[in-house]
């Protein structure tokens, strides 16, 4: 059964003078490559008002990053100029020409070394690392209508400032690509550059790969979007403009890397859009659409050319329908509505505009079958689909009836590498992530098993030590000794965990979130659900070991980058075998006739709601055997 798209109740569009929609050609979405123009220009001029007098400088309101106002002045700057590059070059130059003219006089005042308008320079590990490589993209991109039309002066104040690249340090993650990215193009305009550093970034790229089509982000299991928008975007960036240079082994491994990874990609995606909430840098939104039309450029993709648009234009409708860009036509820093708890340290008020990635597609001509074929459904619109994950430790499940993706999370910690020590965060540290909901923040009990100290205060969950992922089951260990199999279908999740002692446990189901109202509470002996005004449901039902358990629902406020209000289900008990049924869906919430038997050897046996069975042994690891008559 495929999910209609279903426009939110209050569709605070804040875009006038879209398109109309194209129902024939784009049957799910409406949206067609005249909206993404549309938007695009809305989010280039509500710029305006931000810009410095010779627009080397756009400087948004909002709190600053750790770099300070004037780095994050170059980040307006660098950022958008990406945005503009794909709008004139995907134009062929046809756009207004006071586009062309900002941007031509910002790249002159920016790389003035005694202008009032200069920018930071760039040092060892330093912010100006990330945007030098904007603008090199950018100025590759728009190279006829832009670098071709700079007189020689500005030309060799724009190679001086890239330049001061060469021979400096970046940090050893996704940084390493901008010193790649930055130095090809200073050797495409035949200026200094090193291409030992280059060569010694994309090899670093490959001490990062674990297969699958996925890289951790530098050292340690650090999996989330960047595999996105940096670590297989950048790849693809660097042969369009390494062109003849380029090393044909590489980009033929680029390539079959970014076609595996997007094979998973697309399961990303809820039917409204949606992309699953977890990680870090949220706030870049719908730059996860990137590496799509990325395929599509560099012939990397097994999506059908309708469904590559389905999905990016489906979610960038998704957050144009929700409040970003805003009504000045601003990107904030938040998911839908200003959300400081979803930034970092690093997010400054530009931040956001690394969501000009998801505009790549405008390269790709207007005839392209991206452009002119019609929509194609997404996975999660046509039937219900589970996918295991085992490099990222990650397990999907997701459900046709109500369009929603869940993340069983039994991998992604960002942690550094032992012994280093981080505290949890609420992106990485959570036992799953959904496309209809985000973990309440800084810390709340959703998705998260710990044991209570004699205060009541929780444990973290700490380094995560994968079990295995494989089927519909995936496991894991923590630092604190508990140990988790989760077993899906459908919308149901099954968790089984093993404690050690006798502790006293905590453990909290999906936190669903809404901005007009809390959402209802219903609780019980084993049970708690709680459920927002539209029928999103979170349910928590104790099936084994929890004894006396009464249910409770924990609420927030303003805790959540979904809604204002949010509730989480929560469940106490004692060890030390606990079994819980965990839902999250959209309508109805089955939960009767789940069940759970314990034979002699430990073993435990599945009935869930509609009568599947799973039989699984509670020793480290997923059980690869169904009960009699179960699916695996």
């Amino acid at each position: 059964m495929t999910a209609p798209y279903v426009s939110p109740p209050d569709d605070p569009t804040h875009l006038p003078d879209l398109p109309p929609q194209d129902l024939e050609t784009s049957p799910l979405t409406g949206w067609t490559r005249a909206h993404w123009e549309a938007l695009a220009d809305r989010l280039l001029g509500g710029l305006l008002p931000y810009a410095s007098p010779n627009y080397a400088q756009y400087r948004l309101p909002g709190p600053p990053s750790h770099s300070g106002p004037w780095s994050d002045g170059l980040e307006g700057f660098a950022r958008s100029f990406l945005l503009a590059a794909f709008r004139i070059a995907g134009a062929g130059g046809r756009v207004d020409p006071a586009l062309v003219e900002r941007y031509a006089a910002g790249l002159a005042a920016g790389t003035d070394p005694y202008g009032d308008e200069r920018w930071p320079p760039i040092t060892d590990r330093g912010q100006p690392m990330v945007e030098a490589a904007s603008i090199a993209i950018a100025l590759h991109e728009s190279r006829p209508w832009l670098w071709d039309q700079l007189d020689d002066t500005v030309r060799g104040q724009v190679t001086e400032w890239l330049g001061h690249f060469v021979g400096a340090v970046a940090n050893d993650s996704n940084w390493r690509l901008f010193q790649v990215i930055t130095e090809e193009f200073l050797a495409s305009v035949g200026a200094p550059h090193s291409r030992g550093e280059i060569d010694a970034g994309l090899a670093r790229l490959d001490d990062w790969y674990r297969g699958g089509g996925w890289y951790t982000d530098g050292d340690g299991k650090k999996f989330d979007y960047y595999n996105a928008w940096a670590l297989h975007l950048y790849p693809v960036l660097w042969a369009r403009i390494a062109g003849p240079r380029a090393d044909a082994g590489t980009v033929a491994r680029h390539r079959a890397r970014l076609r595996e990874f997007l094979a998973a990609h697309q399961y990303f995606f809820g039917s409204d859009g949606a992309p699953v909430h977890q990680g870090r840098s949220l706030t870049y939104r719908f730059a996860a659409a990137a590496p799509l039309w990325a395929g599509a450029l560099a012939d990397a993709t097994p999506l059908p050319p309708g469904r590559t648009r389905r999905l990016a234009s489906g979610t960038l409708k998704h957050f144009a329908e929700r409040g970003a860009p805003d009504e000045h036509g601003l990107l904030s820093l938040g998911w839908y509505r200003p959300f400081l708890p979803v930034t970092q340290r690093y997010s400054g008020p530009a931040s956001p505009y690394w969501a000009s990635k998801a505009f790549l597609g405008l390269l790709l001509p207007e005839t392209h079958p991206v452009w002119t074929a019609t929509e194609e459904p997404g996975p999660v619109d046509t039937a219900d689909a589970t996918l295991a994950l085992p490099a990222p430790g990650w397990l999907l499940h997701s459900t046709a009836a109500d369009g929603i993706v869940r993340l069983v999370n039994h991998g992604s910690d960002r942690l550094p590498p032992p012994p280093a020590t981080d505290k949890d965060s609420p992106h990485y540290a959570k036992l799953a992530y959904s496309s209809a909901t985000a973990p309440d923040t800084p810390t709340g009990p959703d998705n998260h098993i710990a044991l209570l100290g004699p205060d009541g205060t929780p444990s973290e969950r700490g380094r995560i030590h994968p079990l295995g992922v494989e089927g519909r089951r995936a496991a894991s260990g923590q630092a604190t000794g508990i140990e988790t199999v989760s077993v899906v279908h459908g919308p149901w999740e099954v968790r089984i965990h093993r404690v050690p002692g006798t502790s006293r446990v905590r453990e909290g189901g999906w936190a669903v979130a809404d901005d007009t109202a809390a959402p209802h509470a219903q609780t019980g002996p084993g049970r708690a659900l709680a459920r927002r005004t539209d029928g999103l449901t979170s349910a928590l039902v104790a099936l084994y070991g929890w004894s006396d358990a009464e249910g409770t629902v924990v609420r927030a406020v303003d805790a959540n980058a979904c809604g204002r209000h949010s509730a989480t289900p929560v469940l106490e008990g004692t060890g030390p075998l606990l079994v819980t049924l965990v839902v999250l869906t959209k309508g109805d919430a089955r939960t009767t006739g789940a069940s759970v038997t314990v034979d002699a050897e430990g073993a435990v046996d599945i009935r869930f709601p509609d009568g599947t069975r799973e039989r699984v042994s509670t020793s480290p690891g997923p059980s690869p055997d169904p009960a009699p008559g179960g699916t695996s």
